[in-house]
């Protein structure tokens, strides 16, 4: 496993890149070692998941999915953690449906609230099982745990942290949502356009494949995709929903840079007439 490594550099702190990742075979080495945690549904995981995983569906994540992307608030984060007999020195691995969007959302999640040893299956269970690898039916039932819950500022982006970003020249504003969105011809709410300063890199850009068979990009082929995002800068993160804006987030984590989700994202941003944005080209 790579080591993180912290640089001082004319005054500003470097964050080396590091694996965040694992892969299915290196999890089958010592699936005893980590808590494997399922982002599909209940109905879905109770088909048939990873041996040995507990179920955090996704939508947990939200305080209110209808309305936005805003992360769930300490309370339910809480609850659902302490039932899950997590705490944030507990070795964890994410999964989902083979995406990585719902993986990546619960990894920034867990970031937000303190978790410290996260890491993402590059795989998802449906690669899992083409693979042959060994799933159950059984439900597991974890020992509570007395975790309570601290927030990790630097991890979330709200709509001021936002707005600062979008003035700040030491900080840096990036759109994962789709070209068509970030141009202005779709948009999730009512105006449409992006976040002023925002440089568009779609979150699927991440990835290889748009199918529930997809993997991650290597480390290397991720460097040449940020290469000209400046490692000295703040990063905040945004698509629609704050859900597939993760995955760049990830990606940003594990090439060390510092970077934020903005939860409520384009939803809340596009939606808020009193804030600024850049207007499609007629």
């Amino acid at each position: 496993m790579k080591k993180i490594l912290i640089l001082l550099v004319a005054g500003f702190v470097y964050l080396q890149a590091q694996s965040l990742r694992i892969e299915p075979k290196e999890f089958l080495k010592n699936t005893t070692k980590y808590t494997l945690l399922d982002t599909r549904s209940k109905d879905d995981f109770e088909k048939g998941h990873i041996k040995g995983a507990l179920n955090f569906p996704i939508s947990l994540t939200y305080e209110h999915q209808k309305d936005n992307g805003k992360l769930s608030s300490p309370a339910k984060m809480s609850s659902i953690i302490r039932e899950l007999g997590l705490t944030i020195k507990t070795p964890i691995i994410i999964y989902d449906n083979g995406v990585f969007f719902d993986a990546a959302r619960l990894f920034w999640s867990l970031e937000v609230y303190g978790f410290t040893n996260v890491k993402m299956l590059n795989a998802g269970y449906s690669q899992w099982q083409e693979k042959g690898y060994e799933v159950e039916l059984k439900t597991h039932k974890p020992t509570p745990s007395q975790y309570i819950a601290t927030i990790n500022q630097k991890r979330l982006a709200t709509k001021f942290t936002t707005q600062l970003a979008t003035k700040n020249p030491n900080q840096l504003i990036i759109d994962a949502r789709g070209e068509p969105a970030y141009m202005g011809k779709q948009s999730t709410a009512k105006r449409f356009g992006h976040i002023p300063s925002a440089q568009n890199i779609p979150a699927t850009h991440n990835i290889t494949g748009s199918t529930e068979l997809s993997k991650l990009k290597p480390l290397n082929e991720l460097k040449k995709l940020y290469a000209g995002i400046d490692k000295s800068k703040k990063i905040v993160i945004y698509c629609a929903v704050g859900r597939i804006s993760s995955t760049n987030y990830f990606a940003l984590r594990e090439l060390g840079y510092d970077v934020a989700n903005y939860d409520a994202s384009w939803k809340e941003w596009g939606n808020d007439f009193s804030l600024p944005i850049v207007k499609p080209r007629k």
